[in-house]
């Protein structure tokens, strides 16, 4: 028949989102990140999460998506990247043992950077403790990221050295000089014993320096007084 006739509908075009899931950031190992989407109504993370704001911790870099659903049902993608920075791996040296009154070098190794319990910040320090004490040092690479080593260095107590009293001999006698406070004992007149006898002509200084089983010395000095004879 030919006839014709027309009708009209509409295709309503309804925005998408213009999502944001956040700059870029950069932890350490063992760190959180906090990360805020916007741009919708809605959100969803590929974490699961549903929330605008998510807080993550990953183990190595990771790349963080996040869906954005507006009022009118559209939805449109973002991303961001948790880059995680691998920490030291820090070393406060081995552990030292002194004598009462000695120092001890310690040597930090690890890092860019270093900061000691002490407030040194360089990376070997010499330390004279008087007790056994720890000593602590945190490193920081070049990324920024921080981890902590310990080391101690141990205080072996001195010897308490004994030469004897002082004695008063007539010349041509003895003095017998009894040595005590240790495990060794060396005479500066070379003898090794506790007990050494002595004939000196005239008044003498004799010293002893004892050892413990530390390996620690100290030293003591007693003095043999020669009076002459009578003429």
């Amino acid at each position: 028949n030919g006839c014709t006739a027309s009708a009209t509908t509409t295709v309503t075009v309804n925005p998408l989102p213009v999502p944001s899931a956040g700059a870029p950031q950069a932890i350490c190992d063992g760190q959180s990140a906090t990360l805020t989407a916007s741009g919708g109504g809605t959100y969803q993370w590929n974490t699961g999460a549903t929330s605008a704001t998510i807080t993550v911790n990953p183990t190595a870099t990771t790349n963080y998506t996040v869906t954005v659903t507006n009022a009118f049902g559209c939805t449109a993608s973002a991303a961001t990247t948790v880059t995680v920075n691998a920490l030291p791996v820090p070393n406060a040296g081995t552990p030292q043992i002194i004598c009462f009154g000695q120092s001890a070098t310690l040597t930090a190794s690890g890092g860019g950077t270093y900061q000691w319990n002490t407030g040194a910040t360089s990376a070997t320090i010499t330390v004279s403790p008087t007790s056994t004490s720890n000593y602590t040092v945190t490193v920081t690479n070049t990324a920024g990221c921080t981890a902590t080593a310990a080391t101690t260095v141990t205080v072996n107590a001195l010897p308490v050295p004994d030469a004897g009293a002082p004695q008063t001999i007539c010349n041509g006698q003895s003095a017998t000089l009894t040595a005590g406070g240790g495990g060794t004992y060396l005479w500066s007149n070379g003898s090794t014993n506790a007990t050494i006898t002595v004939s000196p002509t005239a008044t003498t200084n004799y010293i002893v320096t004892v050892t413990n089983a530390n390996g620690c010395t100290a030293s003591a000095t007693t003095t043999v007084t020669v009076n002459p004879l009578p003429v």
